[in-house]
């Protein structure tokens, strides 16, 4: 008798990645990682600040907040990556035990 251990899906990572797009941090919230989300809000608002204080006066107001904005697109790059990996690995273990799992993703014969 082989016992299947079929675990919930993880979030969607088109679903983290529209979230982290649209507000900074949600994204690690729908996964489950609120903490990690509170440290890139702390981090993208300190270097959105500390380059505002050291940037030209005739900056863009995206120059003036550089340092927030390198944050803030790492926050979605890392969101995506969090919910891509064990998205991955769970379409991986439904194939193999025999689920039919819609990946587009065909094993070599």
């Amino acid at each position: 008798m082989t016992s299947s251990t079929t675990s919930a899906a993880p979030a969607n990572p088109y679903l983290v990645l529209g979230a982290a797009i649209v507000l900074p941090a949600s994204g690690h919230v729908i996964l489950g990682v609120p903490v990690r989300g509170l440290q890139f809000l702390f981090f993208l608002i300190i270097l959105a600040w500390v380059t505002a204080k050291i940037a030209p006066a005739d900056a863009s107001f995206i120059g003036r907040h550089a340092g927030g904005f390198l944050i803030y697109a790492l926050s979605i790059l890392d969101a995506y990556k969090l919910a891509r990996i064990p998205h991955a690995q769970w379409l991986h273990s439904t194939r193999r035990d025999g689920d039919d799992a819609q990946s587009g993703i065909e094993p070599h014969t």
